[in-house]
């Protein structure tokens, strides 16, 4: 009897060609595409033209799946207020441990399905989650914070592959797949087409001009409006007779003040991050970090205690940002991950 897998499907060629790849290999597959949001007309209706195109080809049932109001709650008002906050959020590692692999795989299981699978360029053997073959495009680093229990229900089939060797094979493949090979990338952040800022000037004043202040708390310059700043940005805001350039090093959204530094005062090596999980039981972990998506793993030690990792790392990092994920990696395997507070 062959084991049933539900494929999470966008209409892009990756989870297209899961869908493909498990039916190969003699898994009983469905497809499943969630309506996330309505923020562009026509959005779904491309997307589920290409659904059905592959389900007709592969000869497979697909679902629609509405988590709007879910993934607004958990994900949209998130993203919204933390830049409100003066925090810079990371909604696609928050989407994937509350919708794409929390409600995705509850729908699942409400099938009575085994497995749950999406096109992700990840590894899992069960109990870790592992860095992806293709460098490239790996995305441990924005599943670090799924759940434990729910990884032995994972498939990722682009594990083993490299995205150019998709594309080709995909373009021989049919038609249909070579058509999807022609559709542009999705960007990083499904809901924003532009920059954040398009986002927020729905919900808040973000044309605020305002102070910049060295670390000693001297005005030196002028801004825009804080929401328009992320921590180590270095345009958009003056320096009266600067020669070196400054970097956003604190941003104070009570007061709309940017602290502004040279690079140099940017260097952290002391992190402290809460909201832990972890694929391990130990207390202290001598490992690497990465502080950003696009980030080199750095050397630290962290201790862990109660949900707060206390991080120090071997060498110092600029640009550390509090509402990013800190994640733990020992070689390719992922430990766990916390989310970021603060730094010095």
């Amino acid at each position: 009897m062959s084991k049933k897998v539900l494929v999470g499907m966008s209409g892009g060629i990756d989870s297209s060609l899961s869908a493909y790849f498990l039916q190969k290999q003699g898994y009983e597959v469905q497809g499943v595409y969630m309506k996330l949001h309505n923020l562009r007309a026509g959005y779904h209706e491309k997307n589920l033209e290409t659904i059905k195109e592959v389900a007709d080809f592969l000869k497979i049932k697909y679902h629609v799946l509405d988590l709007s109001e879910e993934f607004k709650a958990q994900v949209y008002d998130y993203f919204v207020n933390s830049y409100i906050e003066g925090i810079t959020p990371n909604p696609c590692v928050r989407c994937n441990r509350l919708i794409k692999f929390g409600a995705m795989l509850d729908f699942a299981k409400s099938l009575g399905i085994d497995f749950l699978a999406t096109g992700h360029y990840v590894k899992t053997d069960g109990e870790f989650l592992y860095v992806a073959n293709d460098l490239t495009k790996d995305q441990s680093y924005f599943l670090a914070q799924l759940k434990k229990e729910a990884l032995k229900y994972l498939i990722f089939p682009m594990e083993e592959y490299k995205k150019a060797d998709m594309i080709k094979f995909a373009e021989k493949l049919s038609p249909i797949y070579k058509k999807i090979t022609l559709k542009k990338e999705s960007q990083e952040i499904c809901f924003v087409d532009t920059i954040y800022t398009d986002i927020i000037k729905k919900h808040a004043k973000i044309d605020m001009p305002g102070n910049v202040l060295s670390p000693q708390g001297k005005v030196i310059g002028k801004h825009k409006g804080y929401i328009h700043y992320t921590i180590g940005k270095r345009r958009g805001f003056s320096v009266d007779g600067a020669h070196e350039p400054h970097f956003v090093k604190q941003i104070n959204p009570k007061t709309n003040e940017l602290i502004v530094s040279k690079k140099q005062d940017l260097a952290v090596k002391h992190i402290i991050a809460s909201g832990l999980n972890m694929y391990i039981n130990d207390k202290n972990l001598t490992c690497e970090v990465k502080l950003r998506y696009r980030s080199t793993a750095t050397a630290c030690e962290v201790k862990l205690k109660d949900d707060t990792a206390t991080i120090e790392l071997k060498e110092p990092v600029f640009g550390v940002a509090a509402g990013q994920l800190a994640v733990f990696y020992d070689k390719d395997k992922v430990l766990g991950s916390a989310w970021i507070k603060t730094s010095k």
